[in-house]
């Protein structure tokens, strides 16, 4: 059973995508109508713009979402999925705000957000499955194909803008992110608040 949450990121109001075409538009949609999402996906590419070797923050989410998806297709139960979601959120927003350059200069700091990454992204695509459970080959594939293509195009996006930035003057860089990591966290507390009061 769909729930009210997909439903509403969904891009055909909660129609299973029967072709190719429907399977690849709910596929861009989900990772962009979907508020918790699409600020974990920024979230990611920022952090990433901060680490060392940290555009493997962002790519390990986005394969790790489609590893998601495949567990929900198999009927694989992922229990609190949307309350993981939620608090992911709130983490990913909340490193934004943390500055330290040793840490951010760090592999292993790099390792630990890209293990986090990939947690995440197993709730994320699990989420994202629900919109194509009973879906034939074609749109299923078609739906993995345009989340990972969006996903990584806003990622990736939003790496090379950060790393431009703080090019351009590190502490006014991370003032700014600063305050994008506060509204991720809002974001995210929001979700998780709204997911307790079902």
């Amino acid at each position: 059973m769909i729930g009210e949450k997909t439903l509403a990121h969904h891009a055909f109001e909660g129609k299973t995508p029967t072709n190719l075409f429907e399977g690849f538009v709910s596929g861009l949609a989900h990772p962009i109508i979907g508020l918790d999402h699409f600020a974990f996906v920024v979230a990611s590419g920022l952090l990433g713009a901060r680490l060392k070797q940290g555009i493997l923050v962002p790519i390990v989410f986005i394969l790790a979402t489609m590893a998601g998806t495949g567990i929900h297709l198999q009927e694989i139960n992922l229990p609190f999925a949307e309350g993981i979601i939620a608090a992911s959120v709130i983490i990913f927003g909340g490193l934004l705000t943390v500055k330290n350059e040793r840490l951010d200069a760090s592999y292993w700091s790099m390792m630990v957000v890209s293990t986090l990454a990939m947690l995440a992204g197993i709730f994320h695509g699990y989420a994202y499955g629900e919109s194509i459970v009973g879906s034939e080959m074609t749109p299923l594939m078609a739906y993995l194909a345009g989340f990972a293509m969006i996903q990584l195009i806003v990622a990736l996006l939003v790496f090379f803008v950060g790393k431009v930035m703080f090019k351009q003057g590190e502490n006014k860089a991370f003032s700014i992110i600063r305050l994008i990591g506060v509204g991720i966290s809002a974001l995210g507390f929001v979700f998780l608040s709204a997911n307790f009061g079902h």
